[in-house]
């Protein structure tokens, strides 16, 4: 498990009555934010599509013999913002199913139906925490599920994926700490320095590649996270594992007791550069679902750039899935806003080294195999990141 999430933990955060220690501010701290996003004045509960989110010049696609109906992806967590190229392929009406966890309506591209449904699964705890890609194997009716480069490595030998786009073209995730408590530490190398405890999920590779590089040191390393704020308010001196799209939103705005933006550094930016998210497929699928993904591809970019120009309306149907599902996540309009904005400013959503949006860069793949291998994780002798994904998919004029 490598994600790290927000729960309804609020109320117990108010009984612990914390307090942090400061030890003094730092203008540089990055990136800290000083006001909470505003809601639009649009009425996003209103999720029937606006006439401004059609383009009436865009040709029509028809999948109906294609593609698979209904068009299943497979995400990694709950609904979000990160997900909301998916959310945007989603048309009206669409349907939310509280029981399975599943968002479900005609498949569209830019307002236009395309002759077949899509249904968007949640991942994390409604599928038992397991990974997407492993669930793809256990159930034939998923058509592409969400893989991150490393534990799509690590377990190749036994559910082999292959990444046919990359909606996220840098990692979102991040190492956090308090900087009043840290005044000096700026980077996850000097988090290392610090000797400062890191709360991280179990599984993450990204933790053994850093020990073994000597950016951190095996006794800091924590595996025990379990997606509650709670220890980093209590303990105020130790860093913690998060998405830089969620957690300073909620640490600054959601979580009272802290009420500040912690700091932080991206793990792309750290060197760990592997692809987050992707969207993959069965490797013994790929020639089967060739017709499908030749057509499908070019759709999910175009979702892609679509949701960041307009995010309003796959927004609503993400917070709508949320308040439905009315488990522990909760997600509301200023951290879809804020998770947008953040996206953007950061580079997370954006086109990759050949202004195409979706496409993957091999060298950077194959870092993170070697990274893994160096750091003395088993993968198969023979995987090379040309196994793991492809770009053949990709329409090169569809770009931010």
């Amino acid at each position: 498990m490598t994600r790290t999430r927000t729960t309804k933990l609020l109320g117990g955060l108010v009984a612990l009555g914390l307090v942090t220690a400061a030890c003094g501010g730092d203008d540089d701290a990055t990136p800290a934010v000083t006001e909470a996003p505003a809601p639009d004045d649009d009425d996003t509960d209103d999720t029937d599509i606006d006439d401004t989110d059609i383009d009436d010049t865009a040709m029509a696609v028809d999948l109906s013999d294609v593609c698979p109906s209904p068009f299943v992806i497979q995400t990694d967590w709950f609904p979000e913002s990160e997900h909301g190229a998916m959310y945007e392929l989603i048309g009206e009406p669409y349907s939310v199913d509280t029981g399975e966890r599943t968002v479900s309506g005609p498949m569209v591209s830019q307002g236009q139906e395309v002759g077949i449904d899509v249904e968007v699964r949640t991942g994390g705890p409604a599928i038992g925490f397991s990974d997407p890609r492993v669930q793809m194997y256990t159930d034939d009716s998923i058509t592409l599920a969400y893989s991150t480069n490393d534990s799509q490595a690590i377990g190749f030998e036994d559910a082999p994926v292959i990444s046919v786009m990359a909606p996220l073209d840098k990692n979102p995730q991040i190492i956090m700490w308090d900087p009043e408590v840290w005044p000096d530490v700026e980077t996850i190398a000097d988090v290392g320095e610090a000797g400062m405890t890191v709360n991280v999920f179990g599984g993450g590779g990204f933790s053994d590649v850093f020990v073994a590089q000597g950016i951190w040191s095996a006794d800091q390393v924590d595996p025990s996270y379990d997606g509650s704020p709670a220890r980093f308010i209590a303990e105020g001196n130790i860093a913690q594992q998060g998405f830089a799209s969620a957690e300073p939103y909620n640490y600054e705005f959601v979580f009272e007791e802290f009420g500040r933006a912690p700091r932080f550094e991206l793990l792309h930016d750290a060197g760990y550069v592997g692809y987050s998210q992707t969207l993959g497929v069965r490797t013994d699928r790929l020639e089967e679902l060739r017709p499908c993904l030749e057509q499908v591809i070019p759709v999910i970019q175009q979702a892609s750039v679509d949701y960041v120009e307009s995010p309003d309306r796959a927004n609503a149907i993400i917070i709508d899935a949320v308040e439905q599902f009315d488990d522990f996540w909760v997600y509301d309009e200023g951290i879809a806003i804020y998770a947008v904005e953040t996206m953007k400013e950061l580079g997370l959503k954006g086109n990759g080294h050949d202004d195409t949006v979706g496409t993957m860069d091999e060298a950077r793949i194959q870092k993170v195999i070697d990274d893994i291998r160096e750091a003395g994780i088993s993968l198969p002798d023979d995987l090379e990141a040309s196994d793991m994904f492809t770009n053949e998919f990709l329409d090169p004029s569809i770009g931010y």
